[in-house]
């Protein structure tokens, strides 16, 4: 009788047990990554008032089973559902991440890694990708010798917002291309001045300049046009603000002069010592020119050269020059690359007398256009965990890339609060490198949590279930109060 009450002492044990894991669950239910767990009972030590007998043959008695009585229930396991996701709850903030598959995320406190489902981060102080507990998150880095790709190393603290990124290092421009068609009939070849056109370019500081162009027909040495080649001359190369590189002003005399320790011009032989004009301080007598050339039957390109006009027109492949700016130190030259301007896309037909001359930075594959410093104006992360900043010129740029851990077996990684984990003997280890998500067989959704997997059906219905669990073995307690207290009252 004794043993029916303790029996009942432990049904009333793991049954409020249950209830606790329980109740827990329904706290969490909307606790961004949190997994619900489930408890599990196993009866436990039975006493044994007559053990088994096998069958006699020569006393002719029959085996008997041994009668035994149990000594109540006990709590098996607790298992955490880690394998199974929850649902998707759209934020919309960058930097909120949910994994698509297995796999964690890697956090760290500075004294250790933590594993992590809830995917809610931001930014700190530093720079620096965290959880709102301020734990960092950890992942690759860029490799240094390609800037397009992650090094595969050893986990570290994601600074996508340190110093060093929050700008976009400016490029020089090496290539320029013209379009368009220039039309002899126009009258604008009838002046002095040509027909002007200009191109913008920048320097390896991200400084942006333009420089003027008059287009002219080509005479020959009796003084006659040659309508189907032009002469292309540099008038002047201002700044940014109209301020021209290679004259000054003097404010006193109201006139220009050549600037001293500047060479520039098509091709390789650079000028150094040029006139300009004292009232507008363009160019004067400048010897370095680009002729350019078309066909006189079709009206198609046929060459740009620098140096002339090739000696076989019919095997002129010249398609581009290059146009040369030098300050003498190639040490402190911001000109120091070349620009290679490309003609090849001009044609030279009859338009009704009108000229259309337009240009693009780059060449025709859209490369080596250059680009002015950049600030960040924004992060954005992939698939693939790739982080990239988002510049206000225009570019972007790889910032580092988160990864995930993965487990022989997630299920035995113990919860220390927070939505963490660490490791166990029976989880496996973290090897410290971590895997690219795709490498896990998953994806990153990116704007996206992971809401708790709790089930409240489920929780509800065990909540049920294990209420009247505990109902009854209170039973077996009150009852065998009655069994004694019967027992006490045969004597009176």
């Amino acid at each position: 009788m004794m043993r029916s009450l303790y029996s009942g002492v432990s049904g009333l044990k793991v049954h409020q047990t249950r209830m606790d894991v329980i109740g827990n669950n329904i706290a969490n239910v909307n606790t961004v990554g949190f997994k619900s767990s489930s408890v599990t009972f196993s009866d436990v030590l039975y006493q044994t008032t007559s053990p088994a007998t096998g069958p006699n043959a020569d006393t002719g008695t029959a085996g008997m089973n041994a009668k035994q009585i149990g000594l109540g229930s006990g709590v098996s396991s607790i298992a955490t559902a880690i394998d199974i996701n929850g649902g998707s709850q759209r934020t919309d903030n960058p930097f909120d991440i949910m994994i698509e598959g297995s796999g964690f995320f890697v956090v760290s406190n500075g004294s250790g890694n933590y594993f992590t489902k809830a995917g809610s981060f931001k930014v700190d102080a530093n720079g620096t990708l965290c959880n709102a507990d301020g734990y960092a998150v950890m992942g690759w880095q860029v490799d240094p010798n390609n800037a397009n790709a992650t090094v595969a190393d050893t986990v570290s603290q994601l600074k996508i917002m340190a110093p060093e990124n929050k700008y976009s290092a400016p490029e020089a421009t090496e290539a320029i291309y013209f379009s368009g068609n220039i039309d002899s009939n126009d009258t604008a070849f009838d002046s002095d001045t040509g027909k002007l056109t200009a191109f913008s370019f920048y320097d390896a500081l991200g400084r942006s300049y333009t420089v003027n162009l008059k287009l002219t027909q080509v005479e020959d040495a009796d003084g006659t046009v040659i309508e189907n080649q032009y002469n292309v001359n540099i008038l002047n190369i201002v700044d940014s603000t109209g301020k021209s590189i290679i004259s000054d002003y003097d404010e006193a005399t109201k006139t220009y002069s050549a600037r001293d320790g500047i060479e520039f011009g098509f091709g390789e032989d650079l000028i150094g010592d040029f006139d300009v004009d004292e009232l507008t301080g363009n160019l004067v007598n400048f010897d370095s020119s680009l002729l350019l050339g078309f066909s006189a039957a079709t009206g198609k390109f046929s060459f740009i050269s620098a140096d002339g006009v090739p000696a076989d027109l019919e095997d002129a492949n010249y398609n581009s020059a290059a146009f040369v700016i030098s300050t003498g130190d190639e040490d402190t030259n911001p000109f120091a690359k070349q620009i290679d301007i490309d003609f090849s896309s001009m044609t030279m037909f009859a338009q009704s007398g009108t000229t259309n001359i337009s240009y693009t930075k780059g060449n025709l594959d859209g490369l080596h256009a250059g680009r002015a410093a950049g600030n960040m104006t924004g992060c954005s992360i992939d698939e693939q965990g790739l982080i990239y900043g988002v510049y206000d010129n225009g570019t972007t740029r790889l910032l580092g890339q988160v990864v995930v851990a993965t487990f022989a077996n997630p299920a035995g990684l113990a919860a220390v609060g927070g939505s963490l984990f660490q490791t166990t003997q029976n989880s496996g280890e973290f090897d410290g490198i971590g895997k690219a998500i795709s490498a896990a067989g998953g994806s990153f959704s990116t704007g996206v949590l992971e809401m708790s997997n709790v089930d409240l059906a489920t929780e509800f219905t065990n909540m049920i279930t294990t209420q009247r669990g505990f109902q009854a073995n209170s039973r077996i307690i009150t009852t065998s109060d009655t069994l004694l207290e019967e027992l006490i009252n045969l004597k009176r």
